[in-house]
């Protein structure tokens, strides 16, 4: 270890854990390099000055073989939750190359946060997820290389997908009628002491080659977090009746329904929940020592979650990460594309604002401030897409004012920002096809503000061109209200401050 801390490697840091862990290990003193598919997501991140980020995939044995080269520890944070039936042979594979590169390059350590399996059950009557977890952690136990497992439960923190689906439910649903796995105990712990653990991790003794339970000072039942969070919140007391018939598929269809997490997201959480995931051991206690107050219980970690929140504090969500299966083609260049069909919808307004207040308005786009075009119709495209297995509306803003690339916003994704100048976002609703919406403020040769609108679509096959030729009727109404709405929203922006959305 040099004066300035060890050389580490952060996967995953375009994800909820690892884009909070990479300022905290730059804090401590290490220097940080970042492996991502797309490093672009990190560039509007605080801290992406201080960190060194390369493009590569954690399948790729070249990408990973490069990235470990003069590392000491190397934290992996990726886990294909959510992608589909084959997730467990990608989660396997990926630890295998991310193993083999780490003994090839002489890395001292790898890191890797996994999850809390129940003690005695057999790991074939285990949730797929549990299942994969675990054995990612033994393929790195196995490696030659040093490892630390860190096994946590259910994590608590503002942003994260166990709290936001413990938020919604609680706060919806003052009456539920709940599966059976509300009675199952969990031991949760606060995001803050998962990122102590974490960063700590990399200073333990040589030798260590073991896993970790980590968990908070509570052993709880989801049906006295439930409660718990209704009493941070000061909300009335929950009446949660639990019944036997909902099975995994079904409370996750009921989870999609009710909060923002997806069905592919929810499936998972949902299925872990029926096993009893408390700590075993609490050893990781000899080498990072617990002080007053640490771990959080589970009140207090609820309601720092919920401070957080108030005061626009969210540093990452759980959409944070890309959607699985979502498509990265680059945006078609336009007039000179030549990779198919591109239908595009232009639109133009001179605007009696200032392109500054035009820009706000622009950048305050989605969530609980609206899309400025016909509610219902946003509505309804939002509930058909979770029907399909989509993301919908409901997954907001990061920050109520200000984007990043990167950032999700509702079924859209950050794809560009120019401060002042371009929104450029990526759909990542259900479609037959790839989309894009782009929202300029500029100053035209006549001096006046002018906004400026394009939707691209390209369509993936007939069905695709269907899909383009059914909606266009309505472009005028939703793509055209849009552009009207703004600009009329710019004119009664203040110098400071935000505007009510246009409906």
């Amino acid at each position: 270890m040099g004066k300035n801390g060890f050389r580490v490697l952060v996967t995953g840091a375009t994800g909820y854990i690892g884009g909070r862990l990479v300022p905290e290990l730059l804090d401590a003193g290490h220097r940080v390099r970042c492996l991502a598919r797309s490093p672009e997501k990190l560039r509007d991140h605080p801290w992406s000055g201080r960190a060194d980020v390369v493009r590569g995939d954690v399948t790729d044995a070249r990408s990973v073989g490069d990235a470990m080269r003069d590392i000491d520890v190397a934290y992996y944070l990726v886990h294909a939750l959510g992608t589909g039936s084959g997730f467990e042979e990608t989660d396997r594979r990926a630890a295998r190359v991310f193993s083999e590169a780490a003994h090839a390059a002489g890395v001292r350590r790898i890191v890797y946060l996994g999850g809390l399996t129940p003690a005695g059950k057999p790991e074939a009557e285990l949730s797929p997820h549990l299942r994969s977890r675990a054995e990612v952690g033994r393929i790195f136990l196995d490696s030659g290389v040093e490892s630390v497992v860190l096994r946590a439960a259910v994590i608590i923190g503002s942003g994260s997908a166990s709290f936001e689906m413990l938020r919604y439910l609680t706060e919806r649903l003052p009456v539920m009628v709940t599966p059976s796995w509300v009675r199952t105990r969990v031991q949760p712990i606060a995001v803050r002491d998962v990122l102590r653990y974490l960063v700590a991790a990399a200073h333990l003794p040589a030798g260590l080659n073991r896993t970790f339970d980590i968990g908070g000072p509570d052993v709880l039942t989801y049906r006295d977090m439930m409660r718990a969070y209704a009493v941070a919140a000061g909300l009335p007391r929950r009446v949660i009746l639990p019944v036997p018939v909902l099975s995994p598929t079904l409370s996750s269809y009921w989870i999609g329904l009710v909060t923002p997490v997806p069905h592919a997201i929810a499936r998972p959480l949902a299925e872990s929940l029926r096993h009893e995931v408390v700590c075993a051991e609490h050893d990781i206690a000899r080498y990072v020592p617990d002080r007053p107050g640490q771990p959080l219980t589970c009140a207090a970690a609820l309601r720092l979650a919920l401070r957080r929140i108030h005061e626009a504090q969210v540093s990452t969500r759980w959409s944070s990460a890309a959607v699985p299966g979502v498509p990265s083609d680059p945006l078609p260049t336009d007039p000179d594309w030549a990779g198919g069909s591109l239908y595009t919808d232009r639109r133009q307004l001179a605007v009696d604002a200032s392109p500054e207040a035009l820009w706000r308005v622009i950048e305050g786009i989605g969530g609980d401030n609206g899309w400025y075009s016909f509610p219902l119709a946003w509505a309804v495209r939002g509930r058909l897409d979770r029907l399909l297995g989509g993301v919908g509306l409901r997954r907001g803003r990061r920050d109520a004012a200000q984007l990043r690339v990167g950032d999700s916003l509702d079924f859209w994704r950050v794809e560009e920002i120019e401060p002042g100048r371009l929104l450029r976002l990526r759909a990542e609703m259900r479609l037959p096809g790839l989309a894009w919406l782009e929202m300029y403020a500029e100053r035209g040769a006549d001096g006046r503000t002018r906004y400026r609108q394009r939707a691209l679509f390209h369509p993936h096959g007939l069905l695709g061109h269907a899909y383009w030729w059914s909606v266009a009727p309505f472009h005028t109404v939703v793509f055209g209200g849009m552009a009207r709405n703004i600009a009329r929203a710019a004119t009664r922006e203040p110098k400071t401050g935000r505007s009510a959305p246009a409906t």
